[in-house]
Order: structure tokens, then C-alpha cells, then sequence
């Protein structure tokens, strides 16, 4: 019953559950033919019982032969909005490091203002050496066509299968001088199997007398993958860079933020915080009550806490207040989530931007590495975060103490300090500044549809270890 080698250490465990388990056990059923849904479906109850955090929700023992798809879905509580499962484990695996076939940029569709049957494709951000940063695609680039077809409200959905393979998008482009959209051709856009690295931009600014330090933080991964630490190493060197310049406020843009790594996301809470130590909690976990006891038995209550680590790059202590500020859209979740909520009790933090999703749930993956007879991976969600205080109140999503909806259609580069979040960010922290305030900008507004980064399986993800 496989799923991570970290979980063989528990076999000790699953029994102690399988015996105090509340639920009526039924006897044991003959061994089901390998490489059937049976098969396949007594290995996702399984696990599912032990692990799952609603494992109380869970339906009697009856394994059939459903499709693994249909049979885990059956089994979910209606308390969860998260689980899933597919087909291919290491395309799961792949999907949790950044690694996905596409030409590197993420989207977000809107409803056409002039149309009303059209719909707007805006590019979101770019991906730092991609296909679409080579091809001279940029932030705020409009595209109307997809391989020639223009996008409507009947048609987009099936449009979209093809930006997962080589394509090409009719492109407009403002022209700030004129203050219009201009179409500027078509980009032809090549498909890799492309690893997004997370740290996307950092930069510091000075304005009236203050240094604020600015970094675009889009997925918690701590590495390529699981046993590389190559984006954490570099998180370290911006901060490293962020103290060497003395900072004195921190704006932290996690709005195309999905989630990621609970490594990653004490990493970086571990460079933030002010006033930690090792010895202080960021985040408790509570699980189903069966895997909780058996956890505190073998290993006592401290192994359902998460602790800071010690960092020597650590800015926490030189920033002012606010020495946190956030900038959020309706697609920062979870693992972003869980930073702020961990770092709330040792810091102010201030948001500015759209309510976040409300995730406050984790899970992890499950799958048989070496087993040919099952191919299928799960993430079904085992457990509850809360912080030092035991709050875990953000269900609903952390509402912004200043609402910003970034839905213009036009849009300036990440970075750029006329750039309508960053720009409310340096007003707060610092004042106006009239020569970055020379750029006017008018606002196109538009109904946001839907975005690429919540089509993919690594967005809401607060994924942890079992160890």
C-alpha cells in the first residue's frame, strides 16, 4: 500500500488504526485480481480510511468495479472541495513541482466588453525562460484567436486544448501613446514539458527615505523535484540580498500564488518572521482521530506541529511596521493561506487585493511507485491547519484590508511601480511618489471568467510530509 517511501516507516501505525478504528470492520476479502478498478479501488479505500480527514464520512466497504475516477469521488465528504485523483501518478507528482506541458505564460479569460458572446484571453504573467518569453509575448497582452479561432462563451472551453501543444495566438497590445489596443500578429507558441521556477522577480525600491523590498513568489515548490532544494537555496539568496539592503518593508505578491510545498512555505515564513525561533510553531496539524492518537502514541504531540528553522537571511527583525504587506487575487490559496495565517502571530501583515480562496485544509500524495498494476495517484486532503494561536478561521478567505480587483484589461509589467497593486502598495508603505505616478492609466474593466493557473492540478495545493 505504498504511496511515499516516508510511509513504510508507518505500517506500525496503520494497524493501531485499523484496531481502534470506530467504523465496523468487515472481514478482509479475497485478494482482488491485479490490474483491475477493483484492484485499484481497494487500494484508494484503504488509504482513504486511514488517512482521509473525514474518514467518518466515509460509505461501508464495498469494493466494485467503477472506474478509479468515479469510485474515489463517491467516497468524498461533502465538507471537501479539494480531493482529487488521476490517472498518472507522475503526472501528479510533475503538477506539485511546476512541471507542466505548456509555452510558459499563465492567462485569465474575461468577457469580452464589446461582445457580448466574445471572450478575452489576458496574458498574466510570463514564465522566466519559456517558449512565450523567447516568442516576445508580455504581461497584459491581449488574444482573441487561438490557432485563427476566435473565442466565444460556446467555444472556449474546447479552445483551450490546445494551448498544451504547439499553437498560435492573435495578439494585441496596448499602445499607451494612443491609448489603444493595437493587434500586432500572430505568436507562434512551441509546447515543452516546461519546470516553472518560482521565484519570479525581486527587486527593492527606495522611495521617501524607505526601502521596500519587492518579491513575486508564484508556486511553493522547494525544487525541480522532491530531492532538489535549487529554488529554496535561491529564495535565500534574495533575502540574503533583501538584508545586505536593509529593507525596511516587504511586499510579497502571491496573487498568481496557487499553493504549493509546506517545505517551501516554512522556508520562506522562516525568512519573514519577526521574533522566531526554532522552538515556535507555524502551523499544527489535526487529522482524523485515529491517526492523530496514533501519531501522539508513537511519537508524542509534538509531532503534529510544524516549527520555524533557523535562517541566518531571516529580514523579520529589521522590517517596520507593517512589516508584512500581501498582495492577494481571488487565486491565492492554501499554501499562501498558510503563510499568512502562520505568520500572523508574530508579525503585521496587511493585504491589499482580492479575497483569497479559503483553503485551510492539506494533503498529500498517494501513489504505488513500482507498481504496474496501478498507475493512478491521489491527493485526497488528511488534514487541518492552524496556527500558533489555533486559529483556522479563514475558510472563507482572508479579506483584504485594502479590496483592489485587478481586472483591467490593461496592465503594466510585474514590477513596474505605476503596476496597480505594487503602486497602492508603495502609496501605503511610503507616500506618493509624483515621478512613478506619471504613467496614467486607463482602466478597461472586464467580468473575469476563469484563469489557467486554477485549471491546473497544483492550484489550492498545501501538500506536506508525512515524516
Amino acid at each position: 500500500m505504498a504511496k511515499m517511501k516516508s510511509l513504510l516507516a508507518f505500517l506500525m501505525i496503520f494497524s493501531i488504526i485499523l484496531i481502534s478504528s470506530c467504523r465496523e470492520q468487515e472481514p478482509e476479502p479475497e485478494e482482488f485480481e491485479k490490474g483491475t478498478n477493483e484492484y485499484v479501488n481497494n487500494w484508494i479505500y484503504d488509504n482513504m480510511n486511514l488517512y482521509y480527514y473525514w474518514n467518518e464520512d466515509l460509505p461501508d466497504k464495498s469494493i466494485n468495479g467503477a472506474s478509479p475516477e468515479d469510485f474515489f469521488y463517491s467516497l468524498l465528504s461533502n465538507q471537501d472541495r479539494f480531493s482529487w485523483i488521476q490517472p498518472n501518478f507522475q503526472e501528479l507528482l510533475n503538477s506539485l513541482q511546476g512541471i507542466t506541458l505548456e509555452s510558459g505564460y499563465e492567462y485569465i479569460l474575461y468577457n469580452d466588453p464589446n461582445n457580448e458572446n466574445g471572450v478575452i484571453g489576458q496574458i498574466a504573467y510570463v514564465k522566466n525562460g519559456s517558449p512565450a518569453e523567447q516568442s516576445g509575448l508580455k504581461r497584459g497582452d491581449l488574444f482573441t484567436k487561438i490557432n485563427g479561432g476566435a473565442l466565444t462563451l460556446d467555444n472556449y472551453r474546447d479552445q483551450l486544448g490546445n494551448l498544451s501543444q504547439n499553437h498560435t495566438l492573435t495578439i494585441e497590445r496596448y499602445d499607451f501613446e494612443n491609448e489603444e489596443f493595437l493587434e500586432i500578429g500572430d505568436f507562434e507558441l512551441g509546447a515543452v514539458q516546461f519546470a516553472e521556477n518560482p521565484n519570479h522577480l525581486d527587486t527593492v525600491y527606495t522611495r521617501n527615505g524607505k526601502k521596500i523590498g519587492y518579491y513575486v513568489y508564484n508556486l511553493f515548490s522547494v525544487g525541480i523535484d522532491t530531492d532538489s532544494a535549487k529554488y529554496a537555496e535561491e529564495m535565500d539568496q534574495i533575502f540574503e540580498q533583501f538584508k545586505s539592503e536593509g529593507i525596511d518593508h516587504l511586499v510579497l505578491d502571491l496573487r498568481y500564488n496557487g499553493g504549493g510545498a509546506e517545505r517551501a512555505t516554512i522556508n520562506l515564513a522562516s525568512l519573514i518572521g519577526s521574533n522566531i525561533s526554532e522552538q515556535d510553531i507555524f502551523v499544527k496539524r489535526d487529522y482524523n482521530e485515529g491517526l492523530k492518537q496514533a501519531f501522539i502514541d508513537e511519537y508524542g504531540e509534538d509531532f503534529l506541529n510544524r516549527k520555524f528553522v533557523q535562517k541566518t537571511q531571516n529580514i523579520g527583525s529589521n522590517l517596520k511596521s507593517p512589516q508584512l504587506t500581501v498582495l492577494t487575487s481571488t487565486r491565492t490559496a492554501s499554501a499562501s493561506e498558510l503563510l499568512i495565517n502562520g505568520l500572523n502571530p508574530f508579525m503585521e501583515t496587511f493585504i491589499i487585493g482580492d479575497t483569497t480562496v479559503g483553503k485551510n485544509v492539506g494533503s498529500t500524495s498517494f501513489y504505488e511507485e513500482n507498481n504496474p498494476d496501478n498507475t493512478w495517484g491521489m491527493q485526497p486532503i488528511i488534514t487541518k491547519s492552524f496556527n500558533s494561536l489555533n486559529q483556522s478561521d479563514y475558510d472563507l478567505g482572508f479579506y483584504p484590508d485594502i479590496p483592489l480587483r485587478d481586472n483591467s484589461l490593461v496592465k503594466l509589467d510585474l514590477g513596474d511601480v505605476n503596476e496597480k497593486l505594487l503602486r497602492e502598495a508603495l502609496i501605503y508603505l511610503a507616500g506618493s511618489d509624483e515621478v512613478s505616478r506619471q504613467t496614467k492609466l486607463q482602466e478597461i474593466s472586464a467580468k473575469d471568467l476563469m484563469g489557467s493557473m486554477e485549471l491546473k492540478r497544483r492550484f489550492g495545493i498545501y501538500d506536506i510530509d508525512l515524516k
